[in-house]
């Protein structure tokens, strides 16, 4: 009896009429949505639509929507007459986790992904606070500061619209905190026992990297060399002189490997004309371009330019679904090219520059402003880059201090060596 009159209150209370405040924050998210669209999307009008006359048609319904997510409701209907992704609303309790505003600036140097609804410890920095506490490849963390993952994730996951992209960032904003502090983590190691340790912050991996308005990013790069096969891997396309550097450097120093494996798993992209730049290292023919972004008043080709010196071995590029924007131009252009071959899974699908802003009653808006298609012909929007060769990374592979993914494109590169 007084589990269903529990129910009956939270039940009322979900469909409480709203305060005139409450209604007047509604109208104002909807007029920012509207108005956002109107002024920023690539096309003069949006969707091939009279975007004046849908305001007309859907601000009558959010002035008589009686709950917050009635008039959610109502923009995320208007936002379908779209037809195209990008364009999404999710409720305030999900934009807490993945707003830019989450997080702080400290690491305990681990990095994550969400595989089988855990959050695995993929790597480890060298060095670092959890390495010096015995953290391992393949640990799944628990709980932060006794804040539980599993509802982060689920939550998060609830949200059609929001990609694995978005998942990962929650996670990593729960493990961040501020520099030099502490974090008090609930692991289950190889052995499915739970660990409690508490990890220092250390400030991010990485160096501090400006651009634009943006907020201050860190970027690290690292390459090596895997038996004759070389190996680079960045976190973002930032940092423009540095990494463009250590980039040309790596496929200068390449010129005897047996192939180059460019690891994109994680990087969210960042300043489109890299990718340009940095196919130049790879494509030795002139006029060759990776797609065309659409935006309202212009066009920007992706013309490779190639160097002096070409790297001109089997190239493999490792894709998840956190590798987005200009990690899939860069992918998909080269692999459109039949320059690459790529390994993984599925990217994030969000080739195209977006944002994600709070609106006036607490919503997450998230809206792309240009147009991406490939040189295959094809949207990256919506259908992503699709490895030529799907391998997932599992917890049993980590823990083994196995990654399957660099193995298929070891294995893939060694054959192409044995045929010649």
């Amino acid at each position: 009896m007084r589990s269903a009159l529990a129910g009956l209150l939270l039940s009322v209370s979900a469909y409480a009429q709203l305060t005139p405040a409450q209604k007047q924050l509604n109208l104002d998210s909807f007029e920012k949505v509207w108005t956002t669209i109107r002024d920023k999307h690539w096309q003069k009008n949006p969707g091939g639509l009279d975007w004046q006359a849908i305001h007309a048609e859907f601000r009558p319904k959010v002035e008589k929507a009686e709950s917050t997510a009635a008039a959610r409701a109502v923009i995320r209907e208007m936002l379908g007459r779209l037809h195209q992704t990008h364009f999404a609303i999710f409720p305030g309790n999900v934009y807490e986790d993945v707003g830019t505003e989450s997080g702080g600036s400290g690491s305990p140097g681990i990095e994550t992904r969400v595989l089988d609804g855990q959050a695995i410890v993929t790597a480890v920095d060298p060095g670092s606070p959890a390495e010096k506490a015995g953290v391992k490849p393949g640990w799944a963390v628990i709980s932060v500061d006794g804040k539980d993952l599993a509802p982060v994730i689920q939550k998060v996951q609830s949200v059609p619209e929001l990609r694995e992209l978005t998942l990962e960032r929650a996670v990593q904003a729960v493990l961040s905190g501020p520099e030099r502090g502490k974090l008090s983590v609930v692991f289950l190691d190889g052995a499915n026992r739970q660990q409690t340790l508490s990890l220092s912050l250390d400030p991010p991996r990485g160096q501090a990297s400006h651009f634009g308005n943006l907020p201050t990013e860190y970027v690290w790069i690292e390459s090596k060399k895997i038996g004759d096969t070389g190996y680079i891997r960045f976190n973002m396309f930032l940092d423009l002189v540095r990494v463009m550097g250590r980039f040309g450097d790596t496929a200068a120093s390449c010129k005897t490997c047996d192939g180059l494996i460019i690891d994109l798993r994680g990087n969210p992209g960042g300043i489109g004309g890299m990718a340009m730049g940095m196919a130049g290292y790879l494509v030795d023919k002139p006029d060759q371009k990776l797609g065309t972004m659409y935006m309202r008043d212009n066009a920007l080709k992706f013309v490779i330019n190639p160097r002096a010196e070409v790297f001109r071995g089997p190239v493999a590029i490792l894709v998840d679904g956190s590798s987005a924007s200009t990690s899939e131009i860069f992918a998909g252009g080269l692999k459109d090219l039949g320059r690459a071959r790529i390994f993984g899974t599925k990217t994030a699908a969000a080739a195209l520059p977006s944002m994600i802003e709070k609106l006036p009653n607490g919503d997450g808006f998230q809206y792309a402003m240009a147009n991406y298609i490939s040189e295959g012909g094809q949207a990256l929007e919506a259908n992503g880059v699709t490895p030529d060769v799907e391998v997932k990374l599992t917890r049993p592979a980590l823990l083994s201090g196995h990654d399957p993914v660099v193995d298929a494109a070891l294995e893939w590169i060694h054959k192409q060596r044995s045929q010649k």
